[in-house]
């Protein structure tokens, strides 16, 4: 064999390597990619059924906590069954759930009925007060976003959960905007499409924004950890804990 035909046969199969390789990655996040999205609508029914178990109001708060903590655990790479996952968290926390979502609930609606009153009036204070209550919901909105994947995350006491997601939004104005715009984006899809509804928008927004919370939960607590350690260092003291805000 010729110095030019083996060089022509080493090319050759270097090139069906790298034919293979591609092959095999987009086949692998091919796989990954619609093992997700199977994931998010069997969440996404999952979430639709426990909520109806516990009577609409009473089982919004925790089939949105189990569907964050199975998210988290999904996250970081951990196999979970996901309907047997799914009702043990449900049932677990089930009290505690409802007290974190509730007076969330709550508030919403009031909000949503003053904006309503507020909003047909014509004068400058009816205009106000509907601008006010518009920009309060925004933030709600915001804060609400961070509540239950911090759930998902951090053994805290329940009423440290609301006054720290309020206070992550304000702190981390950049995330919490990502989190409203995947919010607003998810809205406007389930309109346009509301056969979407049943079977990926609410599963679809629980899966995003827990993933990304999770990011930035990591980002902060690495971030605080960096920021206690030159004080440990000089009081010779090794910090125990770290601030979630």
């Amino acid at each position: 064999m010729t110095r030019t035909t083996r060089a022509l046969a080493s090319a050759t199969m270097e090139k069906r390597k790298g034919s293979a390789m591609l092959s095999g990655t987009f086949a692998a996040r091919a796989y990954s990619f619609f093992d997700t999205l199977l994931w998010i609508a069997c969440l996404n029914l999952l979430w639709l059924v426990f909520t109806l178990l516990g009577l609409g109001v009473a089982g919004i708060g925790p089939a949105t906590a189990a569907a964050q903590i199975l998210v988290r655990k999904r996250a970081r790479g951990e196999a979970a069954p996901l309907l047997r996952g799914f009702a043990a968290e449900y049932f677990r926390n089930f009290g505690r759930a409802n007290v974190l979502a509730l007076p969330l609930l709550a508030v919403a609606v009031a909000l949503a009925m003053n904006w309503n009153f507020f909003s047909g009036g014509r004068d400058l204070f009816s205009q106000l007060m509907a601008a006010g209550i518009f920009v309060t919901a925004i933030f709600l909105a915001g804060a609400a976003c961070y509540v239950f994947p911090m759930y998902a995350r951090y053994e805290l006491p329940l009423g440290q959960y609301l006054m720290l997601s309020s206070r992550f939004a304000m702190r981390h104005l950049a995330g919490t905007v990502i989190l409203l715009f995947v919010s607003a984006a998810v809205v406007y899809a389930s309109t346009t499409v509301p056969g979407l509804i049943p079977f990926f928008s609410i599963g679809a927004w629980l899966y995003t924004t827990g993933w990304l919370c999770d990011r930035f939960f990591t980002a902060n607590d690495e971030s605080v950890a960096a920021d206690a350690e030159p004080a440990a260092a000089g009081t010779g003291t090794v910090p125990v804990a770290v601030s979630t805000a």
